[in-house]
């Protein structure tokens, strides 16, 4: 199970509450900074996620922890009528819907208020689900995945894109001193938030990945559980369904 790591360690509010302050913060150059922190590599990562839920033709799509939308946005480009991006963070979505007027796709996504472990949808609902670089902020993982469950539709496909740790050197060693050294003092100089990307590389390094996720998700009830690690670990992609 994961640590439960928060933003703001000396703060009286919840993980959940700390999260969405964190982010409304952050949003204003959070895209800016998502792509420098990555090398860009993130969006070759977010096209693998369109893939995989594309070639299930799926007619509704939700994506949970959209943030500024960009997952939601590249899910325009599946069969999907109806695409709902969720997220806590009043302040990210904001940015999030300028970018979908700006594409013209308002009458297709629609960015609403979402907590993951208490989705506004009826049971059965979503022919696919996505989450990137999110489940790691659930307040409490198993009850977040445990709403995903309910609300995703027998046979539909849900998809995690999340940060992981590689195993192997010298990409072990490389990974941690550039998330416990590099990635917080980029953030420094970016953000005003000076414990955001501290948060953001803490939380990365003890969230369980691979087989520890994939075990989780078969505990909560999913089915088909795997993994595709990408880029020598740094992030993988997981896949699951729903009896």
């Amino acid at each position: 199970m994961s640590q439960n790591v928060t933003p703001y360690k000396d703060s009286g509010l919840g993980k959940k509450e700390q999260v969405a302050q964190m982010f409304d913060t952050i949003s204003g150059n959070y895209d800016g900074l998502n792509r420098v922190i990555s090398f860009g590599i993130d969006v070759k990562w977010r096209k693998k996620v369109l893939k995989l839920v594309a070639d299930k033709n799926p007619k509704t799509i939700l994506d949970i922890a959209t943030g500024t939308g960009d997952l939601a946005i590249l899910m325009a480009q599946t069969s999907a009528t109806e695409i709902i991006g969720a997220d806590i963070s009043e302040g990210m979505m904001e940015v999030g819907r300028k970018k979908v007027t700006e594409k013209g796709l308002d009458s297709k996504i629609k960015l609403v208020y979402g907590d993951s472990e208490n989705l506004p949808f009826e049971d059965n609902y979503f022919d696919a689900i996505t989450v990137a670089f999110g489940v790691r902020n659930f307040e409490t993982l198993d009850k977040g995945l445990a709403e995903i469950l309910r609300v995703l539709k027998p046979g539909g496909v849900f998809v995690i894109l999340e940060t992981s740790v590689p195993t192997k050197f010298p990409f072990k060693q490389g990974y941690n001193f550039y998330s416990k050294n590099l990635l917080p003092l980029i953030g420094r100089l970016f953000s005003k938030d000076r414990s955001a990307y501290a948060y953001l590389s803490e939380s990365a390094s003890v969230f369980p990945h691979g087989e520890a996720l994939n075990n989780i998700l078969r505990k909560i009830g999913f089915i088909e559980v795997k993994n595709m690690p990408q880029t020598f670990g740094v992030a993988t992609i997981y896949t699951a369904s729903k009896q």
